[in-house]
């Protein structure tokens, strides 16, 4: 897979920017439980009142207050606040005030002056622990108005008032009392604290003649709004990382298309030995759409999954680090079922890969050759040919498909178990004022954002080894070693002779074979002269017209054309001089017209009517009401072998080679048809160099040299009168298909 990471750097710019949103996402999506806790806490439980710290309270009241609190913390908190006084306002100010706090009107007011977050924090943690304390005092305070008590080693007797006691006792013996109470708030969290100590902040509050609903309401919009707010950012995002991950993926996907491609387009004959067609296909089409999906995959999860996972356990453990061994245990047992499917499921997913090539290879056989399985009744043997394949891909696939539907019930349990036992914990804690009902809510959705993000990195870790296999197999054909290549300095051609084919000791042996396929071959082939090659089936004719264009490079010896070693130039400054008609016509899916400018797109239509006439396709073509507008169907299906070779020899006069190379290009042509042809050629090639394959000899019989082979070898090379005389190969294919007369 990291062979194939260099095709994303056009892609990097968009990826950074993918990174950045997904970092705000994560941001905003960890925001939320915070803000629902919030609203929780302090917008429902907390009717509003975000701390301890009050915005005005009755100056009784902070005397009771400042009793719980040394003498440091009284003078901090007292100077953190304004005592409104009728006395000391003017008129105007005091009416304000009134209309504000309306208990003013009774009783003096402290109003808290403006302070930043960290004097929040302190007084919040002073004043909490003063409301609770003197929350515990008025406990004690109903239980002194039924019988006499003690507190602090001293016995309070019935009906007290505990708040003047308190005021009149030394410091020697109210701090007893104070660390009496201290011990039973030592064990309240800091946000329990909070929480019990709001509720005498709101009391107070009504009592001054606050609007507390105003206030609820303000605090649970505001937070919502927040809410809201993170909400939508986070779903922007989303979509533009969507967005971002389609664009690169299905352009990684097209560039890694365009490189299996045009590699395979550079390919010689010996690489297409190597890969079979089917394969290719496969390689091209589902092996790089396993890729595609695991690059959106990867943009989308890979990134966001680990932070959103650490993130949440940073968070979760903010809340409430006693509950964290849960999502631990969870992360364990998820751990250990994926990695447990991922041992039986891998050894699959390459061997799903390699089925599909064989299905795709059937397939295309069955199909391709559908007309020989009708004419030898042979449907049966391929049904039951392409059922073997199809069934042995259907029983690895749901293998594999069983293995993973176990999954999301797995998780489904896990994630359910685990919300289950933390309500049952945390309920036990915020029983015991150990935490809070909205810090529990945040803790679990905490906990789920752990739990999906390990899932999202496991369903990666599974679906990465299957893009492996087809990372691989993309990267064998991207990485292949190319038999046939183009020198670093290439040459360039002479212009003093222009279509001299020469062969020099030339051997041939194919990639793995155990002897030579040609052997000790030498001839010269002359512009403006044919030079005919002959010979029985599996001679190695084809193999040797195959030198030339370099569809396979020699093994000893030289093909030189113009005196070049065709090695030493360009295959494409090669291949600009040469005609080839190969032995099988190929035509692609257009009109006759497309398929002859395919030769030269800048033909003229008098190129491409003499074309046609030297080829004797005007005789099909002017029947045609389009003519050569004629539509070919895909690999020229709607005409006939004969028609299709007519096509492809004027395709090949359209370039107006140097060198035209025709592989028995005339073996389904009529002998009425071949005579025209060759006739025609004869005239109309000029100083063209000829090479010609034949089976029959009546179609070389008037060539300038002839080269017969057999086995690989040269067994004789002359004009045909000579090679019926010196030549006994040449001359028993000859009377095989001609009378002594006709030869004559």
């Amino acid at each position: 897979m990291l062979k194939l990471v260099k095709y994303l750097k056009p892609y990097a710019a968009l990826i950074l920017i993918a990174v950045m949103l997904l970092g705000i996402q994560v941001v905003c999506d960890l925001s939320l439980p915070n803000y629902m806790s919030d609203i929780v806490n302090q917008g429902i439980q907390q009717g509003g009142i975000v701390n301890a710290v009050p915005q005005a309270i009755r100056q009784s009241e902070m005397n009771k207050l400042t009793l719980f609190m040394n003498a440091n913390e009284k003078k901090e908190v007292l100077a953190d606040y304004t005592l409104l006084d009728r006395s000391a306002l003017s008129t105007d100010a005091y009416g304000r005030a009134v209309s504000q706090y309306p208990a003013l009107a009774k009783e003096a007011v402290y109003q808290l002056n403006s302070i930043d977050n960290a004097e929040n924090n302190r007084l919040n943690s002073v004043l909490g622990k003063a409301f609770v304390a003197v929350s515990l005092v008025d406990k004690l305070a109903a239980q002194a108005e039924s019988g006499p008590m003690s507190l602090g080693g001293t016995t309070i007797p019935k009906g007290t008032d505990l708040y003047g006691l308190l005021q009149k006792l030394p410091a020697s013996q109210l701090e007893p009392m104070r660390a009496q109470i201290n011990q039973k708030i030592g064990v309240m969290t800091d946000s329990a604290i909070t929480q019990s100590a709001v509720l005498s902040v709101k009391t107070e509050y009504q009592a001054i003649g606050m609007d507390t609903d105003k206030i609820q309401s303000g605090t649970i919009t505001r937070t919502g709004l927040w809410m809201l707010l993170f909400a939508l950012l986070s779903a922007a995002c989303t979509v533009l990382v969507e967005v971002i991950g389609a664009r690169v993926s299905a352009g990684f996907s097209m560039d890694l298309r365009r490189q299996v491609f045009t590699k395979v387009e550079s390919f010689s004959s010996r690489e297409f030995d190597r890969f079979s067609t089917s394969s290719l296909i496969t390689r091209t089409t589902n092996d790089v759409t396993q890729i595609q999906t695991v690059v959106f995959m990867v943009i989308r999860m890979m990134i966001y999954a680990p932070l959103i996972g650490v993130g949440g356990a940073v968070m979760a453990l903010q809340k409430s680090t006693s509950m964290s061994w849960m999502i631990a245990v969870a992360v364990i047992i998820l751990v250990g079922i994926i990695l447990t499917l991922f041992s039986f499921c891998l050894p699959k997913f390459e061997l799903v890969q390699k089925l599909t090539d064989k299905l795709n290879l059937v397939t295309r056989e069955s199909l391709s050759g559908m007309l020989v399985i009708r004419a030898f009744n042979t449907q049966k043997f391929e049904e039951k040919r392409f059922d073997g394949v199809n069934s042995d891909i259907t029983k690895t696939n749901l293998f594999v498909n069983r293995a993973m539907a176990t999954l999301m019930p797995a998780l489904t349990l896990i994630m359910n178990g685990m919300s289950l036992l933390i309500v049952w914990v945390g309920g036990h804690q915020i029983a015991q004022s150990g935490m809070q009902v909205g810090d529990m809510m945040a803790f679990m959705q905490y906990a789920m954002q752990i739990f999906s993000a390990f899932i999202m990195i496991s369903v990666l870790f599974i679906m990465l080894p299957r893009a492996s296999v087809s990372a691989r197999r993309i990267a064998e054909v991207i990485d292949t070693d190319l038999s046939v290549k183009d020198p670093e300095r290439p040459e360039a051609f002479s212009e003093s002779q222009k279509g001299t084919v020469e062969f020099k000791n030339v051997h041939f042996r194919y990639h793995g074979a155990e002897r030579d396929a040609l052997s000790n071959i030498s001839f010269t082939a002359l512009p403006g002269q044919t030079t005919a090659i002959i010979g029985s089936a599996g001679s190695g004719k084809t193999t040797l017209v195959n030198l030339i264009p370099r569809f396979y490079d020699v093994t000893e010896g030289k093909v030189l054309v113009d005196g070049i070693d065709v090695r030493k130039v360009s295959q494409h400054a090669l291949r600009e001089r040469i005609g080839y008609v190969p032995q099988k016509s190929s035509l692609f899916q257009g009109t006759v017209e497309s398929n002859l400018k395919y030769a030269d797109e800048h033909a003229s239509e008098d190129t491409l009517q003499k074309a046609a006439e030297i080829s004797q396709s005007m005789e099909f073509l002017a029947s045609k009401p389009k003519g050569f507008e004629t539509e070919i169907a895909q690999g020229g299906k709607n005409v006939s072998g004969g028609q299709r070779q007519r096509l492809s020899i004027a395709r090949a006069l359209v370039k107006k080679p140097e060198i035209l190379i025709f592989d028995d290009s005339f073996s389904a042509l009529d002998f009425k048809t071949d005579s025209l042809v060759r006739k025609a050629l004869n005239s109309e090639t000029g100083d063209s160099t000829v090479i010609l394959i034949a089976q029959r000899i009546s179609s070389i019989m008037g060539a300038d040299q002839i080269l017969v082979l057999e086995e690989g070898r040269i067994a004789g090379i002359g004009r045909h009168d000579e090679l019926m005389e010196t030549c006994e190969t040449y001359r028993e294919i000859a009377l095989s298909q001609l009378s002594k007369e006709e030869l004559a």
